[in-house]
């Protein structure tokens, strides 16, 4: 398919109105278009059982087992005090903390590397893990913070800050961030950061045994009102995603392509930036730096819808949610009597996938 504006313009099926993937092979005859629509409703509520599933076992499986019948009882508030704590208290809020963090992570990685045409683009290209550890080891080392609700807050303002200055670096004048100035400005801020970072952690013992608790990546340990804090920020960033959607598509054309189309391109960017940044910010700040969910899941959805971001943004969203409470739930076996954190299984998981994207040789463009 050809990327110039007369192409795009030849006949209807080319436009990211109709639902099908620029770049992608020939879309089916008309008849065919309803049965692949049914398709991928089917398959978005598949993914929604599995979600169930890996939310179901996030609430029945940990360190201490219980019988399906006493975790009822305690959803209930019928059993014993110590069945209530263990799963009101703890397993329903991180299983809470797990969907929206897997939710956050898989759309943002979808977005980052539709706006940087870049299949190995995640979040963190954007400078957000890295601005958000630089405030909180700032906050640690001058501040003395160590309350994890303070961090998060901390997190968030540095997630945000980061993004803004990559935003600025990376815009070119006269037309706003490109794919490739973006995904180097994120680079250069990004290892500035963490220079930064590793110089003042090295300096102070007691900054760095602080910090490296919030490095980890972790759904444990955090205080339950963090869910409701987080909550809006994941709404707003969720509805700007999938407003992204058509204008994703048209990019993935090429700018002139999305402008004759009748696209905005700065405007589009900076909607699909900001989405990156609440989505993937307020998580960092949550859960601290998780790794992996935000490359592995977009190529995992890509494969099962093709690459139409208004399909796309939903499975990656679903699948990120169901890969990170997977994970979480596989790491409380890997260690008895203690457990992995998921920051650490995912990593595990991660790098043999990170080596396998690397080496298709279709996927080093999008």
């Amino acid at each position: 398919m050809s990327d110039t504006p007369g192409a795009a313009t030849a006949g209807p099926v080319t436009t990211p109105e109709n639902g099908f993937a620029p770049g992608a092979d020939d879309p089916p005859p008309t008849g065919l278009i309803a049965p692949r629509r049914a398709r991928r409703i089917a398959g978005l509520g598949l993914l929604a059982v599995l979600l169930g599933l890996a939310a179901l076992s996030s609430v029945l499986f940990g360190a201490r087992m219980l019988d399906p019948a006493t975790v009822w009882q305690a959803l209930s508030h019928a059993a014993s005090d110590e069945a209530n704590i263990i799963v009101n208290e703890i397993r329903l809020p991180r299983t809470a903390l797990g969907l929206l963090a897997g939710l956050s992570l898989g759309l943002g990685g979808a977005l980052m590397q539709g706006h940087t045409r870049n299949p190995l683009g995640d979040p963190s290209i954007l400078g957000v893990t890295f601005g958000a550890a630089f405030v909180v080891v700032l906050g640690i080392h001058f501040l003395a913070i160590d309350d994890l609700r303070t961090q998060a807050w901390l997190a968030f303002v540095g997630a945000g800050a980061a993004a803004v200055v990559v935003y600025l670096i990376g815009s070119v004048p006269g037309r706003g961030p490109t794919p490739i100035t973006l995904a180097l400005a994120g680079t250069a801020v990004s290892w500035l950061m963490y220079s930064l970072v590793s110089g003042i952690v090295l300096l102070d013992q007691d900054t760095m045994d602080n910090f490296r608790f919030w490095r980890v990546g972790s759904l444990t340990g955090r205080d339950p009102s963090v869910i409701g804090q987080m909550l809006p920020f994941v709404v707003v960033g969720v509805v700007l995603a999938l407003a992204n959607t058509r204008a994703l598509n048209a990019l993935a054309l090429g700018d002139d392509t999305a402008r004759a189309l009748g696209f905005r391109i700065g405007w589009a960017r900076a909607t699909g930036l900001l989405a990156i940044t609440l989505l993937t910010g307020v998580t960092v700040a949550a859960c601290g730096p998780i790794a992996f969910v935000g490359l592995i899941v977009p190529h995992l959805a890509r494969a099962m819808v093709g690459s139409d971001h208004r399909w796309l943004l939903p499975y990656s969203g679903l699948l990120g949610a169901i890969l990170l409470m997977a994970a979480d739930v596989l790491g409380r076996f890997l260690a008895p009597p203690g457990e992995l954190q998921v920051g650490v299984v995912l990593a595990i998981l991660g790098a043999p996938f990170f080596i396998y994207v690397v080496r298709r040789r279709k996927l080093l463009a999008l």
